[in-house]
């Protein structure tokens, strides 16, 4: 994968960088720091313009988003709620209020969410699901999408400028804050869904009361 991203950045210089920024959004496991770090570092080696990377790299990152938004939109609130109502709500003890709720926290935190998530791995990508599924504003998907995205690309890019040859050094360093990152991911998921379905059983048990 590695020497793919490398061969890719060295033969279409920008347009490289554009085409597998869009697709690491499509496909999280893709590194993005790879190819934003070498981005950086092949501005300093070929004849490459940092700002211009830059630009290309943002707008990859955006038409990947926009990809997962519009895929979200089209699995929309009533189709999740049709599909809980079926085996799958059963099997997974979700309800229809589950999904109004679902989404009433995303109108609330939607923004914030779609702009910090652009910093955590996996996440960064996904999150253009939801924001789709709610029908997030197109214009304020766009502007908190392009800023967290500007930041992120722009921090490696000019990373990999300064630290030359070493950039496999940060790449690695920053692969493994990834994968730590992941794992407290799980590990909160796995928390949230064990309070859930905690909260739920004893509701449940507790039932309505007799007089």
């Amino acid at each position: 994968m590695q020497e793919f991203i490398l061969s890719m950045i060295e033969q279409f210089g920008y347009l490289g960088v554009f085409l597998l920024i869009a697709i690491e959004n499509v496909f999280p496991p893709i590194p993005s720091e790879v190819i934003l770090l070498f981005g950086g570092f092949a501005t300093s080696t070929f004849n490459l313009n940092l700002p211009l990377m830059i630009l290309f790299s943002t707008l990859g990152s955006l038409l990947g988003a926009f990809i997962l938004y519009y895929a979200g939109r089209l699995l929309h609130k009533d189709r999740l709620k049709a599909i809980v109502r079926g085996k799958v709500g059963k099997i997974l003890r979700l309800k229809e209020d589950d999904i109004d709720k679902a989404d009433t926290w995303f109108e609330n935190k939607g923004n914030k969410a779609v702009f910090l998530c652009r910093f955590v791995p996996i996440v960064r990508s996904l999150i253009s699901i939801p924001a789709g599924m709610n029908k997030m504003n197109v214009l304020k998907f766009t502007i908190y999408t392009t800023i967290g995205s500007l930041i992120w690309n722009t921090v490696l890019l000019i990373l990999g400028n300064k630290v030359g040859e070493n950039w496999v050094t940060i790449a690695n360093i920053i692969d493994k804050y990834s994968n730590v990152v992941l794992i407290l991911l799980i590990i909160l998921f796995i928390v949230f869904v064990s309070v859930f379905y905690y909260k739920r059983l004893k509701k449940k048990n507790v039932g309505p009361k007799e007089d």
